[in-house]
């Protein structure tokens, strides 16, 4: 089993940002007794089972806004469900996550965390709404790492207007001194999501697909091999199982859960959330929209799509896909040689 929760609260909305969040004030106590009793209403109702959750996810919003202690309780209940050697994940951003908070959130079991950097130049930071400074990456990592991390992603944004090769060099250069801190590292193509602040301007985005290679190709150089479209390095467990198809449990608000070929999603409103945490909305998926993921999902990343899942069609024109070097085929498995046109190979399958 897999577990998501969502924390909602963040110090202000980055300009690109389409998740679910919303300015922290008094909110915490209570968000976490719905959280809570959300976790346990769940547990129950799916069974889960002691020393049976794999991976736990903590997103956000911003995690790293919220005191360690609102935590405690939450990882206290558990500890008793968690697998042996369990991937434990949590995001922090670099201005709000200082030496302290991170030693509490070690010691109570975390044990992969993922900054959201962005970017190491100070105008590009500005341009995408953040509000942290190259300096305060530097002391965060360093102090994550003093914390006893081992496991550490770096979040990183490309394709704004701002980027040259000579500005991905400079990342590349940050990320080398970086390097000896990091496990991870997350490189994803700024995408302009509705109802954001993007979203109302034109020109952020500079759909440069040679500087997407270049980038991609810099942070393989140094040693983070990639393993899905905007991932390399040290493989994220969580990640992999939504990728895999695996069924997980979302909690908080705005989370999502797939079990038995079905969604559920909680409420995207605050107050309706902690007004009734346990209500869910059901989205049932087709065969068609289930396969359709498989060959998205598989086709992005080294998980691959199954033969046994294509039809006729779909088979022969894999086939053709593995002469004309565009797939290859190991283990009665499909596997994409290049993660930049995995949507085009996805549609075209599907087709």
């Amino acid at each position: 089993m897999h577990l998501y929760l969502h924390i909602p609260f963040c110090e202000s909305k980055c300009h690109y940002c389409a998740f679910t969040s919303l300015q922290k004030k008094d909110y915490e106590e209570a968000y976490f007794q719905a959280l809570q009793k959300d976790i346990n209403f769940h547990f129950s109702q799916y069974n889960i089972a002691k020393k049976s959750i794999k991976t736990i996810f903590i997103g956000g919003g911003t995690p790293s806004i919220i005191a360690a202690k609102y935590y405690e309780t939450l990882f206290k209940f558990l500890q008793d469900f968690l697998a042996q050697n369990a991937e434990l994940s949590i995001e922090a951003n670099p201005n709000s996550s200082n030496f302290l908070w991170l030693k509490t959130l070690r010691e109570f079991g975390i044990n992969r965390i993922s900054f959201g950097i962005q970017s190491f130049n100070e105008e590009k930071l500005h341009f995408l709404g953040r509000i942290h400074g190259t300096k305060e990456i530097f002391y965060s990592l360093e102090n994550a790492f003093k914390a006893g991390y081992k496991n550490i992603n770096a979040d990183l944004i490309y394709d704004t207007k701002l980027d040259t090769k000579k500005m991905l060099d400079s990342e590349l250069l940050h990320l080398a001194k970086l390097k000896p801190l990091l496990s991870h590292i997350s490189a994803y193509a700024l995408s302009i999501e509705d109802n954001t602040k993007f979203a109302k301007k034109k020109n952020v985005k500079k759909n440069a697909e040679i500087l997407t290679k270049h980038f991609i190709k810099g942070i393989e150089n140094l040693g983070f091999k990639q393993y899905e479209i905007s991932n390399f390095g040290k493989k994220c467990q969580h990640n992999l199982a939504y990728w895999q198809g695996k069924e997980y449990l979302g909690c908080g608000l705005s989370a999502v859960s797939f079990f038995d070929k079905k969604r559920l999603y909680t409420a995207r409103n605050l107050g309706h959330y902690l007004q009734n945490p346990t209500l869910r909305t059901t989205e049932h998926l087709s065969l068609q929209e289930l396969n359709f993921e498989h060959l998205f999902l598989g086709l992005r990343s080294v998980v691959g799509i199954e033969k046994k899942r294509l039809n006729a069609q779909q088979l022969t024109k894999a086939t053709w896909l593995c002469k004309a070097k565009k797939l290859f085929a190991k283990n009665e498995r499909f596997y994409n040689a290049n993660f930049l046109i995995s949507d085009e190979l996805a549609l075209y399958l599907s087709s």
